[in-house]
């Protein structure tokens, strides 16, 4: 899977989370992504980000060692950047 094939479907993941139509993390990637998908769109979607955080923390409460700083994350790969993150999340959310 190519780096921007990953990145869409942790997109789709994160949109379906936020819309509680998958309300879990299913692993380390998604929780922390989660997590800060939550953060990032909180202001524009607040109930969207409860949804990822609630995900992410469930998540972190079976694994409490598996949680990463934000710049981790971007550093591992599994976002480009938190303004691409929240630019993207919004756009499908908004179903563009």
């Amino acid at each position: 899977m190519t780096a921007r094939e990953l990145e869409a479907a942790l997109l789709i993941r994160c949109t379906d989370v936020a819309r509680a139509v998958a309300p879990t993390a299913q692993d380390q990637r998604e929780a922390n992504v989660f997590q800060l998908a939550a953060t990032v769109i909180r202001s524009q979607f607040p109930r969207e980000s409860t949804s990822l955080k609630r995900a992410s923390e469930q998540y972190f409460a079976a694994h409490p060692d598996e949680r990463l700083a934000s710049g981790d994350v971007v550093r591992n790969g599994w976002v480009a950047s938190l303004s691409r993150l929240r630019d993207m999340l919004s756009q499908q959310l908004n179903g563009h």
